[in-house]
């Protein structure tokens, strides 16, 4: 299974971006997709996932600014960034876990997102 990322890019503080992943197709059953950020320096940090069943789950950095969002029929997912701050920027990944007869993690190749000041 390959994810592929799009819609990172540049923004000014206060601005907005949205972020797509696409699983591309599988006859495994898809259980879960979210986003992990990764910032200079920094270790991986998860942003935001969201269930087959349509539960989510954000770190409270991203609380009430970014919302998760995903097409089970497409297998994809998204990230609406809204009031985006400098503490933002950092290379975001797309994962997705699913299952058949055992469970398989898969992570896209990352996107940056720059949120100047």
């Amino acid at each position: 299974v390959q994810l592929v990322e799009s819609g990172g890019g540049l923004v000014q503080s206060g601005g907005s971006l949205r972020l797509s992943c696409a699983a591309s197709p599988t006859t495994l059953r898809l259980n879960a997709m979210g986003w992990y950020r990764q910032a200079p320096g920094k270790q991986r940090e998860l942003v935001a996932t969201v269930t087959s069943g349509g539960s989510t789950n954000y770190a409270d950095s991203v609380k009430g600014r970014f919302t998760i969002s995903a097409d089970n029929a497409k297998n994809t997912v998204y990230l609406q960034m809204n009031s985006l701050k400098p503490e933002d920027t950092a290379v975001y990944y797309c994962n997705a876990l699913f299952s058949g007869a055992f469970e398989y993690e898969y992570w896209g190749q990352g996107t940056q997102v720059t949120v100047s000041s």
